[in-house]
């Protein structure tokens, strides 16, 4: 069976994965998600994440979940641009999400950002997800 959205899958992993308190999760690999998990990773929502070869010639992605204090990290994590419906934005359009404690994850022509980097660059594009 094939997958709608791959992203929205990956997310959901992980969100489920916390509510869990597992340690670390497996996602199918794609260079997209893998670039949308550097920024979730630099913006310190995971702690790591390693590209895995299994038996299969599948690669997958394992990340490592991050913990505050016996509590997840990632308090939401919610999917914005969906297949049926992209959501393109200037970045003077998007206000700061949660007063600025939260953030975006935008697929830019300059490649995946997160919202302040974004906006020190001044570019816009797709609205990938939001995470607090």
């Amino acid at each position: 069976m094939t997958m709608t959205d791959p992203i929205a899958d990956m997310l959901t992993r992980i969100r489920n994965a916390q509510l869990a308190f597992l340690v670390s999760v497996d996602i199918p690999y794609s260079k997209y998600k893998e670039n949308i998990l550097k920024v979730m990773q630099e913006e310190g929502y995971i702690a790591n994440f390693t590209k895995v070869e299994t038996d299969n010639n599948l690669s997958l992605l394992k990340v490592s979940l991050k913990y505050s204090d016996r509590k997840a990290v990632i308090k939401i994590i919610k999917r914005v641009s969906k297949p049926g419906r992209r959501i393109y934005s200037k970045i003077g359009d998007l206000r700061p999400y949660y007063g600025g404690y939260g953030t975006y994850i935008l697929s830019t022509p300059s490649g995946v950002l997160a919202y302040h980097t974004a906006k020190t660059k001044n570019v816009g594009g797709e609205v990938i997800c939001k995470i607090f």
